[in-house]
């Protein structure tokens, strides 16, 4: 219930957001074309990857309180971390284009309307930051919401970069700052996003959640009472805060009771220590062979060297 009130709370931001933004894109678009900035085009141009990434993340956010079915049986929640990624190659996108525009009005500056410029920019810093107050704690708990959040961001800093350039031409006249500042912008949004798309990578590659050290993990699980070994052992993110894990569990020959006894210690260790509670254990009173605790799902052969327990 608790899960759900706090997605219920973080769709409602992310539609208000969605609407504020467009407002700050038609302010924008037609600011820009008035005033003759590439800045200011740059920036409505990255507030357009703002809705798109907001409306997605809504997406996203709401199939991802679907319940498994059978094809998808770990249910939606990775439908976000696509999302993540579609977000983080259109910043890279929009990053190319600008710095593209910018690099021809640097040959050949246009005139500048600088007093348009800096009200319009005024105008988006200002929205863009009641966004990103409201998207400030949801964005913590999901990747899918932390994408758009840094969309937002990353075009408040936009903005701020539009308004120095905006007072720049009108203290010097020096229009070529109103494609310096573009480029400015372009670089800051493509840091941002590098982040977030590595981060995202390395959950639809099922790689091990940074927290975990795979030789330390399997040290401790055998180093449980009634443990003899582990081997088969694998830990994957569903999503950057859902952890799972599947081993096999060796122990010695015992009682049923006993055997559910040490699973459930595993179990605790597992959620307590490293907050995964997704677990699939496979008890056995057998190794894999000598050696390792990754077996290869082909042939067999180990990909790491046994643990050694510490001296």
């Amino acid at each position: 219930m608790q899960q759900h009130t706090h997605s219920h709370s973080a769709g409602g931001r992310l539609k208000l957001g969605i609407i504020i933004s467009s407002l700050i894109f038609l302010a924008e678009i037609i600011g820009g074309l008035l005033a003759n900035s590439l800045a200011l085009l740059s920036d409505a141009g990255h507030v357009l990857t703002d809705i798109v990434a907001l409306s997605l993340s809504a997406y996203a956010l709401r199939q991802a309180q679907r319940p498994p079915d059978h094809r998808m049986t770990f249910g939606y929640h990775r439908l976000g971390v696509v999302v993540a990624v579609v977000n983080a190659l259109a910043i890279f996108g929009i990053a190319g284009f600008i710095i593209y525009e910018a690099v021809q009005r640097l040959q050949a500056p246009p005139d500048v309307d600088s007093p348009v410029m800096l009200g319009v920019a005024v105008i988006g810093l200002t929205a863009n930051l009641v966004v990103a107050f409201w998207l400030r704690e949801a964005q913590k708990e999901s990747i899918n919401i932390k994408s758009a959040f840094l969309h937002v961001v990353g075009d408040a800093l936009a903005s701020i970069g539009v308004i120095i350039g905006a007072i720049i031409i009108m203290l010097t006249g020096l229009t070529a700052a109103d494609a310096v500042v573009s480029v400015v912008i372009a670089l800051i949004i493509a840091v941002s996003a590098w982040g977030i798309l590595s981060e995202a990578v390395k959950v639809l590659l099922e790689a091990a959640p940074g927290h975990v050290n795979l030789v330390v993990l399997a040290g401790e699980i055998a180093a449980i009472p009634g443990v003899e070994g582990v081997h088969d052992l694998h830990v994957w993110s569903l999503t950057p805060q859902l952890h799972a894990l599947s081993a096999h569990i060796v122990i010695g020959d015992r009682m049923t009771s006993e055997t559910a006894r040490v699973r459930g210690d595993v179990e605790r260790l597992l959620g307590d220590q490293y907050g995964i509670t997704h677990t699939t254990l496979q008890v056995e009173c057998l190794n894999c062979g000598p050696g390792g605790i990754l077996c290869n799902p082909e042939n067999g052969n180990h990909l790491l060297p046994p643990h050694q327990p510490d001296q």
